[in-house]
């Protein structure tokens, strides 16, 4: 339930259309949803603009389509993360007109892009690094953002970035997510003059320590301007980015 929809609960009540029951009735899962093994923060969108998103991960499928049902009973929107096709298969059911994004894992209702000269890009160290950038690429869209991506374009081949320097330099933000020694946000930081959201992944051989290697480079870069998400977190960076890119956008 958003601010819109509680307004025009409010006014249906002033202007006698309802009675304070039915006003009760439909505010009766503020400030949350209690369903024992799950609490849905109801008012995540009016306090954050943004739904409380499912992380399916560690998750049931009965845990996942009760907190489905709950959420669509309640006017919510749906974004799901971390979801496999059995998860989708299972909230398709529930809400047909969603979308299973795969690379990015996520399911939700596809939202229509907004037209923007600005813009947030999303790089990736290697192919591999995809499925984290699409994590990160998708929740942008999502939130209203135009995306662009740049692949593959990692340190070991560094012309291959370096050929891409207009679009580095266009964008508003940039995501940039890398595996192994992670030491590309640090070369793009050395380039642009707008925010980096540098995303480790946990690509990589024996030593990178399933991401802590990236990490770590990235905490410890000498290029300002950047800041680090935990490792793999593409939503985070996804968000974090939505966030600084419409800081000026005026809100409906």
């Amino acid at each position: 339930m958003n601010k819109k929809e509680i307004e025009k609960i409010l006014q249906q009540f002033k202007s006698g259309q309802i009675e304070i029951k039915e006003v009760l009735e439909k505010l009766k899962h503020f400030p949350y949803d209690d369903l024992g093994f799950a609490k849905i923060d109801s008012q995540r969108q009016l306090r954050k603009g943004f739904p409380e998103v499912i992380f399916c991960q560690g998750k049931t499928l009965e845990q996942i389509t009760k907190i489905t049902k709950r959420i669509k009973e309640t006017g919510g929107k749906i974004v799901a993360t971390r979801a496999t096709f059995e998860v989708y298969q299972e909230i398709k059911k529930i809400i047909p007109e969603v979308t299973y994004f795969k690379e990015a894992r996520i399911v939700a209702v596809e939202k229509k892009k907004k037209v923007s000269s600005k813009f947030i890009l999303v790089v990736s160290g290697g192919t591999a690094d995809i499925p984290v950038a699409e994590e990160a690429a998708v929740m942008a869209e999502l939130m209203g953002n135009r995306v662009e991506r740049l692949y593959d374009v990692g340190v070991a081949g560094l012309h291959r970035l370096l050929t891409n320097s207009k679009k580095l330099l266009a964008a508003n933000v940039l995501i940039v997510v890398a595996g192994m020694e992670g030491a590309l946000p640090s070369v793009v930081g050395g380039l642009v003059d707008k925010p980096i959201i540098a995303v480790p992944t946990s690509v990589g051989y024996g030593a990178s320590f399933k991401g802590l290697s990236a990490l770590l480079t990235m905490l410890n870069s000498c290029a300002p301007g950047l800041a680090v998400v935990n490792i793999d977190n593409g939503f985070g960076a996804g968000y974090m980015a939505s966030l600084i890119n419409q800081l000026n956008e005026v809100k409906e």
